[in-house]
C-alpha cells in the first residue's frame, strides 16, 4: 500500500516539489553574498577598485541575470546621497547585472552601480548601506597603504585619495 501512494500522481508531485526545493536551497546557499555600492562616477570608481585597490573582477552571480531586481532600500537614505535623476523608479528599472563586479573575499562580491550625488567640494561619493562592506574596503585601503582619513566611525565615513589626487568619500548610509 505505501508503494502505491508513492507512485500515485500526488506522490510524484510531492517528490518533484521536494527535489525542486532541495535544488533551490543548494543554489541559493552557494550564491555569493553581494554588497552594493552606489557611486557618483563609474569610471572613477573603476580606476579606484581595479587600479588602486587591485580588486579582481568577478563574474555576475547567476541569480542576478534575467533582470533580477535588487532591493537596495532607497526609502531610508538621505536624499543628499542620491543624484537628482536617480530615484526609486530608476533603481527599480536597473538590471541587476549592470555596473561593475569585484571579488572582495572568497564568497563575497562587490557590485558597484551609479546613482550617488557628488559630495561637498565636488568629491566623488561612494555610498553603501552595509557597514561590513565599507569595513572590508577600508581594510583593503589600509593594507595597501593608500592615503585615507577616517572622518566618523558611526556611521562609517572616510576619505581616500586616488592616483589623480581626487578625494573620494566612502560613506555608510543608514537604512
Amino acid at each position: 500500500m505505501p508503494l502505491d501512494s508513492l507512485i500515485s500522481t500526488q506522490g510524484i508531485m510531492v517528490m518533484l516539489l521536494a527535489a525542486y526545493a532541495g535544488a533551490m536551497w543548494l543554489f541559493l546557499s552557494s550564491a555569493p553574498k553581494v554588497y552594493t555600492v552606489m557611486v557618483s562616477d563609474l569610471q572613477i570608481a573603476q580606476d579606484l577598485y581595479e587600479g588602486l585597490l587591485s580588486l579582481p573582477i568577478a563574474q555576475v552571480p547567476l541569480h542576478y541575470y534575467y533582470d533580477y531586481e535588487q532591493t537596495i532600500g532607497t526609502a531610508g537614505i538621505d536624499p543628499m546621497y542620491l543624484a537628482a535623476p536617480m530615484g526609486r523608479a530608476a533603481v527599480r528599472g536597473m538590471k541587476g547585472s549592470e555596473g561593475l563586479w569585484y571579488q572582495l573575499k572568497k564568497n563575497t562580491q562587490l557590485h558597484v552601480i551609479t546613482g550617488a550625488s557628488l559630495g561637498e567640494k565636488n568629491r566623488q561619493r561612494h555610498v553603501c548601506f552595509d557597514r561590513d562592506c565599507l569595513e572590508q574596503i577600508l581594510m583593503r585601503i589600509q593594507t595597501r597603504g593608500v592615503k585615507h582619513k577616517i572622518r566618523s566611525e558611526k556611521p562609517l565615513n572616510f576619505l581616500v585619495k586616488d592616483y589623480d589626487s581626487r578625494t573620494i568619500e566612502m560613506s555608510e548610509a543608514a537604512n
